[in-house]
């Protein structure tokens, strides 16, 4: 499983990015001072870091120094939104800057980016008896295989990769069409739809009223 640890002075944002990240398969861990960061990073491996960088003990870029012979890629998470700090962190070593406040489901798609980069995404999901080989693509359900339209895949996957997270219409038709969204279609239903039955999520796969769906595993 993907570690990931996640380090800011403000305990609510880090049980916020830890439940969101969790939910899509990730094991977090979260400290509150740099000095406690340096200490775990020490002890334990992780293959990517969430930095804050104004943190008592130790700032961020004080410990993006010490994180940077590790080859552990970092991606700053901050309030600092200065593009002059911006580019010190980036020419520190981090793989990315995110300004609070953000979205979560964006940072959780720049976690995606920067571990494909690293090559440290994992290549079989799994929620409930469903398994998907990312590399293969094969999808089986209680062990049998289980036959899938392009659309139905795109959306299989998005959804066990955000377990337990309201995903949004216009997100899931963005991803999985590459187009813009619009209300009054219905072809996002249907493959919902579709794709319930096929995987037995007929009480799992839930409509969230005025957003979009969740899977809920």
């Amino acid at each position: 499983m993907i570690r990931i640890l996640i380090v800011d002075d403000e305990k609510p944002i880090c049980d916020l990015i830890d439940m969101n990240l969790s939910a899509a398969g990730y094991h977090c861990k979260s400290v509150q001072d740099g000095l406690t960061a340096i200490d775990l990073i020490e002890k334990e491996p992780f293959d990517l870091i969430l930095l804050d960088i104004m943190l008592p003990g130790a700032d961020g870029f004080d410990i993006i120094e010490y994180i940077r012979p590790l080859k552990v890629p970092v991606i700053f998470i901050t309030a600092k939104g200065d593009v002059r700090d911006k580019v010190k962190g980036l020419k520190l070593g981090a793989e990315d800057y995110l300004v609070k406040p953000f979205n979560v489901l964006e940072l959780q798609a720049r976690v995606e980016v920067v571990l494909r980069r690293f090559h440290k995404t994992e290549s079989v999901l799994t929620a409930g008896d469903v398994t998907v080989d990312l590399e293969a693509r094969k999808v089986t359900r209680a062990g049998r295989p289980v036959v899938l339209t392009n659309k139905e895949y795109g959306l299989l996957v998005l959804f066990i990769q955000n377990k337990n997270v309201a995903l949004f219409k216009e997100t899931l038709y963005e991803k999985v069409w590459g187009d813009e969204y619009f209300a009054d279609s219905r072809t996002l239903e249907l493959h919902v739809q579709r794709l319930r039955r096929k995987m037995g999520w007929e009480k799992n796969l839930v409509a969230v009223y005025k957003v979009g769906y969740r899977l809920e595993i």
